[in-house]
């Protein structure tokens, strides 16, 4: 008898796990939790519309030079989800990124200080601009806007005046660094052993999780959707790398903003300061009543912010082989910040993950190779990564109403 209703439960569990992870998935679209679909709905658009109008696009060389392009401004926009998510701003990322670009030429190659110290220094010096941002905000009441604003200026004159009269400085080409951002590739053995780890830690931490609330006699996930799940990103993630393989490979540099990324998802995600974060981001005053250190998020946030967009500028000094006036210039701003939003982050606080900067910059890149691939205007870029922003905030502002409406309901 005991077995018959072991049985009968598995089935029911199993039925359960099947219709029930699709109904919890629907149930947090109608509620407005959309997630990433937005911008993977809108990803898969704009491939297939570039692919058709020039099959290349989605060659694998073509994509492995993509997700090259993706790494040095993907890293900024991973710092500017810090700042978003607490309802603020930074638009001095594209200077500071400049700066770290001419503190490895000048550093590195005019005064010939080891490359590690280089790049510490670089990214030391972001973390301190930050600070200062955080602590004008903190002390001063001084609005995110208009010190980073005062920030893109001062910075952009240091970068000016550490380059001198030449205005750029070359990196030798046949360094390590130069090597890392332009041709090193991910070894096949170790590209698939990569993708094989993320469905198994969202496996063990999955049913992990599912085991603690069940003793707490709270709701949790099905098994069957926690395996469903696991299993289609494996198969995902290896099919990527297999067609990728086709080509040169996956790129190291590549590799790095993906654990950069997966670091800060599992520290918003799993840690103290990430839940101050969203709290902080969701209501300051709440969370100060609470007990958070809202002034020490600040801090931790514009430091995090300003030393991401320093490497940013690090790695693409060694993308394009040269420290130079125009590192940092131009969109690099703007695309950095759009990436942030286009991804999925809020910009009115409170909601935002790492993943928002891997998906958005991923999507403006996209729209940026194909044109080019077409032969097109870069005004073109320009007009139709506007449009996708304007429609990411519009999304998100729907998506905040219909939460609210179905929170009063």
């Amino acid at each position: 008898m005991s077995q018959q209703l072991d049985r009968a439960d598995a089935r029911v569990s199993h039925a359960t796990g099947l219709s029930g992870t699709i109904k919890a998935f629907l149930d947090r679209v109608k509620s407005g939790d959309l997630g990433s679909l937005p911008v993977v709905v809108g990803l898969a658009i704009i491939w297939t519309v570039f692919t058709v109008l020039n099959p290349i696009f989605l060659s694998p060389n073509n994509l492995v030079n993509l997700l090259f392009d993706c790494s040095t401004t993907g890293v900024i926009a991973l710092g500017i989800v810090c700042v978003l998510m607490l309802g603020e701003i930074d638009l001095s990322v594209g200077s500071m990124s400049g700066v770290g670009s001419a503190m490895i030429g000048v550093l590195w190659v005019n005064q010939g200080v080891p490359l590690p110290v280089a790049i510490g220094t670089a990214v030391a010096l972001g973390a301190l601009i930050g600070a200062v941002y955080a602590t004008l905000r903190n002390r001063l009441g001084m609005p995110s806007f208009v010190s980073t604003l005062s920030g893109l200026l001062a910075l952009l004159g240091l970068q000016l005046y550490m380059l001198g009269a030449t205005g750029s400085i070359n990196l030798p080409y046949g360094s390590k660094m130069v090597e890392f951002g332009q041709l090193m590739i991910l070894p096949a053995w170790m590209s698939y052993t990569l993708a094989l780890i993320p469905g198994i830690v969202m496996l063990v931490v999955g049913r992990s999780t599912n085991a603690r609330r069940r003793a707490a006699n709270l709701s949790a996930g099905s098994s069957t959707g926690l395996i469903l799940k696991a299993v289609f990103t494996t198969i995902a993630l290896l099919a990527i790398v297999f067609y990728l393989s086709l080509g040169r490979g996956v790129p190291w540099m590549f590799a790095l903003f993906v654990a950069l990324v997966l670091a800060m998802n599992y520290a918003l995600t799993r840690t103290q300061w990430g839940r101050s974060m969203k709290a902080v981001g969701g209501n300051a005053e709440a969370a100060r009543r609470a007990g958070i250190n809202v002034r020490g998020i600040y801090i931790s946030a514009f430091m995090l912010c300003s030393a991401l967009a320093a490497l940013g500028g690090v790695l693409s000094a060694a993308r394009l082989a040269s420290s130079s006036q125009q590192a940092g210039t131009g969109d690099v701003n703007l695309n950095a910040i759009a990436a942030a939003v286009i991804g999925g982050t809020s910009l009115f606080g409170g909601r935002g993950t790492a993943f928002s900067a891997l998906l958005g910059i991923i999507v403006i890149q996209s729209i940026a190779n194909g044109l080019t691939l077409l032969n097109l205007n870069s005004s073109l870029r320009y007009m139709i990564t506007g449009a996708v922003l304007a429609i990411a905030v519009i999304v998100d502002s729907l998506a905040r109403q219909s939460r609210a409406s179905h929170g009063r309901g």
